[in-house]
């Protein structure tokens, strides 16, 4: 492991001065970032503990508004646990509960969650060349090792996928991220955080460099928590990241009637993947697996395999389906 320094700042203002030095990352639960450190995929100038910010709310669950706000610092477990979220948004705790581990999840936090990066098993081989991990050198995943990459919005230079569970339900969510610099502060819509891959594969999200994630919002989805879920088909139970997953929620009428729906996969590509497109072709139509299968159709019009993965576009397919009957069921409760 390269050296590095290491500072403890104890408010957000000295935080974000030793987050504009170049190279240096905050670090919170350190549940991705240190595996990536010590695999040598990352060697970053400087580590800046921001655990102490937890004191000036930054780890805070609360209503904002009609809606809730989500601390950064807040772990996990906590958020998936919290009244507030598991009676508004049944979907992102779903999504939470069905990621890693409860060890993980008891010290992984929000704000880390959103910035973890990809288990592309070539971007953790610093032996093997990665244009994520070193610019320039190649992608060998698209000819080698892709069972587990991205058959949506890749390009020539990257098929990693993103990893997370509760990004897929914060993208559903229509989720806001705002964050905070030694200039001021910003909202990033969720839809605008993560990149694709494109040309430069290695920058994951729009953050600028020195910019510190402080807390998520969610807008009121009340209309929706009745009717959520999410499905994660993944190689083993536990413990395991998903070939594919899916948040769906709708909003019924009496009569079956879809108002409203929002659907998110993960798994499939460089960041949660939604098509409003296939959610708004859902409104007016009777909830059923033949209008569920035409969104599917829609959501992964595109979609390219790279041999070993191939399985994923019908997968996919069926687990949209299956997301949107559960979620026509009241699967996320």
């Amino acid at each position: 492991m390269n050296p590095f320094a290491y500072t403890q700042p104890q408010d957000v203002g000295t935080a974000l001065v030793a987050l504009a030095a170049p190279g240096a990352r905050p670090v919170a639960g350190g549940t991705n970032l240190l595996d990536l450190m010590k695999a040598g995929v990352m060697a970053p100038s400087g580590l800046v503990d921001i655990n102490a910010l937890a004191g000036a709310g930054l780890d805070a669950i609360a209503e904002d508004g009609a809606g809730l706000r989500l601390g950064a610092l807040a772990r996990n477990a906590d958020t998936a646990y919290h009244p507030l979220v598991r009676e508004r948004f049944p979907l992102l705790s779903a999504a939470i509960l069905a990621g890693a581990s409860p060890q993980l999840r008891n010290m992984a936090t929000n704000g880390g969650n959103l910035l973890q990066r990809t288990r592309c098993v070539y971007f953790y081989d610093t032996g093997a060349p990665c244009n994520k991990r070193d610019p320039g050198t190649g992608c060998p995943a698209k000819a080698g090792i892709n069972r587990q990459l991205a058959i949506l919005g890749t390009s020539e230079r990257c098929i990693a996928t993103h990893p997370s569970d509760m990004c897929v339900a914060l993208r559903a969510l229509d989720a806001t991220v705002h964050v905070r610099a030694a200039n001021g502060e910003r909202a990033i819509a969720f839809a605008d955080f993560h990149r694709l891959p494109g040309d430069t594969p290695d920058v994951d999200n729009t953050l600028e460099p020195g910019e510190l994630v402080t807390h998520i919002t969610l807008p009121d989805g009340r209309r929706f928590a009745r009717h959520s879920a999410y499905v994660k088909v993944r190689d083993r139970l536990s413990y395991a990241f998903a070939l594919v997953s899916v948040a769906a929620a709708l909003d019924l009428a009496e009569d079956g009637t879809i108002r409203a729906a929002r659907i998110a996969l993960g798994g499939v590509a460089h960041k949660p993947w939604r098509v409003e497109d296939a959610e708004e072709r859902l409104v007016g139509h009777r909830a059923g697996e033949l209008a569920f299968a035409a969104a599917a159709d829609r959501i992964l019009h595109g979609a390219r395999g790279r041999g070993q993965n191939d399985f994923k576009i019908p997968l996919a397919h069926n687990a949209i389906v299956q997301a949107l009957t559960n979620a026509m069921r009241g699967g996320a409760r």
